[in-house]
C-alpha cells in the first residue's frame, strides 16, 4: 500500500514536472514571438558624452538646491559654446573564444573605421581571450594588422586574459597595456585526443580508414595509432610554434623569446618585467586619462536575430550548452 502511494506520488511530481516544461517552453515562445528584433548595424558610441550624461545625473540627484542651480546655469552655458575638435580614439571591444568567433564582426567594425578614420586618431583594443584555434585566431590578428599597415597607432587593453591565440593578436599592437593581474603568454601550442582504438577492440570492433597522401592523418581517435605518425603531428605542432615566435619577434623585437615561449604565462606585473606588455593600468584608467585628448567612440556590430536563432540561443540557455 504504501509503495503504491509512494509511486502515485512521483508520478504525480512528474505530471507536474512536465506541466511546467512545457508551460515555460510556450511562455518563451511567445515571448519571443512577441519582441521586435534589435536593429543591425555597425553602432557608434561617444564615450566622452555618455560618461559626461551620467555624471551631471547624477551630481544633480545630490547636489542641494543651490549648487543644482549653479549645475544647470553651467550646463546652459557649455551648450552654447562650441566644443573644440580633438582627435578621436576608436574603441573596439574583443572578447575571444575558442573559434574566434567575434572576427567577422571585428571584420566589420575594423572597416568602417579605416572608412571615417582621419590624421591624428588612434585605436584601442580592449582585448578578453584565453586563446584556441591557430588559425582563427591567426586571422583575427591579420585584421589589427590593418590599422599597422596604415600607419594607424594601436594599442591593445588586457584587463584579464590575453593567452596563447590571445596573445597572438595583442603582439601586434604598438603598446601593449594591462591590470595587474591580467593573464599574459602561453606562448605554446597543443593538440590532444583520446584514443577508443583498445576498447573496441575488447569489444571485437574493427575501425576502418582509408586515405590519400602519406599523412593526411596522423593520429585518429578510433584507429591504432604509430610512432611514425606522433613524431609527424609533434613536427606540425613544433612548425606551428615556430610561426607564433617569428609573429612575436616581428611586432616585439626586443623580446627575451626563448626565456616567454615555454607555454607559461605570467600576470601583469611579471609580465611587464619580462617584457611582454608595455604598462601596468585598467583599461578604466587608460580611457579615463585619454578623454581629455581624444573623443572616444565605442564601435560595436549590433546583429537582429531571427526567431529560429532565438530559439536555440533559448534552448542552448535552458541545456547548459
Amino acid at each position: 500500500m504504501i509503495e503504491a502511494l509512494i509511486g502515485l506520488v512521483i508520478f504525480i511530481i512528474k505530471v507536474v514536472v512536465v506541466g511546467l516544461v512545457i508551460a515555460m517552453t510556450f511562455a518563451s515562445l511567445i515571448s519571443l514571438g512577441k519582441k521586435k528584433s534589435e536593429d543591425s548595424g555597425l553602432k557608434l558610441t561617444h564615450i566622452n558624452d555618455e560618461e559626461k550624461r551620467r555624471e551631471q545625473k547624477f551630481k544633480l540627484e545630490i547636489y542641494d538646491k543651490k549648487k543644482q542651480k549653479a549645475l544647470k546655469k553651467e550646463l546652459k552655458k557649455d551648450k552654447k559654446n562650441t566644443a573644440q575638435e580633438k582627435p578621436k580614439l576608436w574603441l573596439l571591444d574583443f572578447k575571444g573564444d575558442i573559434s574566434a568567433t567575434q572576427t567577422q564582426a571585428l571584420r566589420e567594425e575594423i572597416s568602417l573605421i579605416l572608412s571615417l578614420i582621419e590624421k591624428g586618431d588612434e585605436v584601442a583594443v580592449r582585448l578578453e581571450n584565453p586563446g584556441g584555434a591557430v588559425h582563427e585566431h591567426g586571422l583575427a590578428a591579420s585584421q589589427l594588422l590593418r590599422f599597422k599597415d596604415r600607419g594607424i597607432p594601436l594599442t591593445v587593453l588586457v584587463d584579464k586574459v590575453a593567452a596563447s591565440g590571445g596573445y597572438l593578436m595583442a603582439c601586434v599592437a604598438d603598446k601593449i597595456l594591462a591590470a595587474p593581474f591580467a593573464i599574459i603568454g602561453s606562448i605554446g601550442v597543443i593538440a590532444q585526443l583520446p584514443n577508443f582504438n583498445r576498447w573496441l577492440e575488447e569489444r571485437g570492433i574493427d575501425f576502418e580508414q582509408v586515405t590519400a597522401g602519406k599523412h593526411k592523418r596522423t593520429l585518429t581517435m578510433f584507429g591504432k595509432n604509430t610512432e611514425e605518425g606522433r613524431e609527424k603531428l609533434k613536427e606540425e605542432i613544433e612548425d606551428i610554434h615556430a610561426l607564433f615566435k617569428d609573429q612575436i619577434v616581428k611586432y616585439r623585437p626586443d623580446l627575451d623569446i626563448d626565456s616567454v615561449s615555454t607555454g607559461e604565462y605570467w600576470y601583469g606585473a611579471r609580465a611587464i618585467e619580462l617584457g611582454l606588455i608595455d604598462e601596468i593600468i585598467t583599461s578604466d584608467d587608460y580611457l579615463a586619462n585619454a578623454k581629455d585628448r581624444f573623443d572616444i567612440y565605442l564601435t560595436k556590430l549590433t546583429k537582429s536575430q531571427s526567431f529560429k536563432e532565438k530559439l536555440f540561443n533559448k534552448a542552448k540557455l535552458f541545456l547548459g550548452i
